[in-house]
């Protein structure tokens, strides 16, 4: 692995990620239809593509080239592309493409740079920020350094009894995989005071980072979809763990305050999370 950056340079790099995540909010928002149409399907025809979804994308890689040309990128609609410097930008265009293309507020744009391979079981995150895309609003952090909401310091929610914590997640488009959450989150339901999904896995993690729920853990994600809230987790306080208590990956996502998560990974682990059977098909190849 590369040697880290010095301080100069990953305080560079978050002002960067704040730069590309809300400029290309911005290009959403100005470019957003009355109607939103599906330009492709992903893993199936619930997993949607909009052509917003690839001009942001477009976007962001031509920003990375001019400002970091000798840096890789990994992003969600066009794959992984090579670099000579060892950091790699992960981005996710719009993450909650079923809400922008409703018409619905939790969208959003993330990017993150790391050190190393895009694999969260090796990468080390070094800044990120994600911003909403209907109201701008921003959140960032650089490793050591901190998280913000437009500038201003967040903190995770101090940890609290399990039936009073108010937990975040999402769903998967695979019809076998989303039957299991289902069933799981069903009986999670009578050991927490509530859950909520609002279809923005970057937004959730602002959202624990931030303090507005407890905890949140979700199954099938990729990378792009968690490097950069992965990243204002920690830097808030919190914890972000794979099944296992491992790296977050594919299997799992977890976040929150370490004495929530105590308590809520061993109960998500009798439901079944993180180990649900063929929960590799239909998913990116891994980088």
């Amino acid at each position: 692995m590369s040697a880290m950056p010095p301080d100069a340079t990953i305080t560079g790099l978050r002002t960067l990620c704040e730069h590309l995540a809300s400029s290309t909010a911005e290009l959403v928002r100005a470019q957003t239809p009355t109607t939103v149409e599906v330009a492709a399907t992903k893993s199936n025809d619930l997993d949607v593509v909009t052509r917003a979804d690839r001009a942001a994308e477009e976007y962001l890689r031509s920003e990375i080239a001019r400002w970091r040309p000798q840096d890789a990128i990994l992003g969600e609609e066009g794959g992984a592309s090579d670099g000579s410097s060892g950091l790699t930008w992960v981005v996710d265009p719009i993450d909650g493409t079923v809400n922008y293309l409703y018409g619905l507020g939790s969208c959003s744009v993330s990017v993150a740079v790391v050190l190393g391979a895009a694999d969260p079981a090796r990468w080390q995150l070094l800044a990120a920020a994600v911003c909403e895309i209907p109201t701008g609003t921003t959140w960032s952090a650089a490793r050591g350094r901190g998280a913000t909401r437009d500038g201003t310091p967040v903190r995770v929610r101090e940890a609290t009894d399990l039936r009073h914590a108010l937990v975040a997640t999402g769903f998967h488009y695979d019809d076998a995989l989303r039957a299991g959450q289902g069933r799981s989150v069903g009986e999670l339901l009578a050991h927490v005071r509530d859950v909520r999904r609002f279809g923005s896995a970057a937004l959730d993690l602002c959202r624990v980072a931030d303090g507005r729920v407890d905890a949140y853990y979700e199954e099938g994600l990729s990378p792009w979809d968690h490097a950069a809230g992965t990243l204002l987790v920690e830097e808030a306080g919190g914890g972000v763990h794979g099944a296992g208590g491992g790296a977050p990956g594919r299997g799992l996502v977890v976040a929150g305050p370490a004495g929530t998560l105590d308590v809520l990974e061993p109960l998500l682990a009798r439901l079944g999370a993180g180990r649900r059977p063929g929960i590799t098909p239909g998913f990116p190849p891994a980088v």
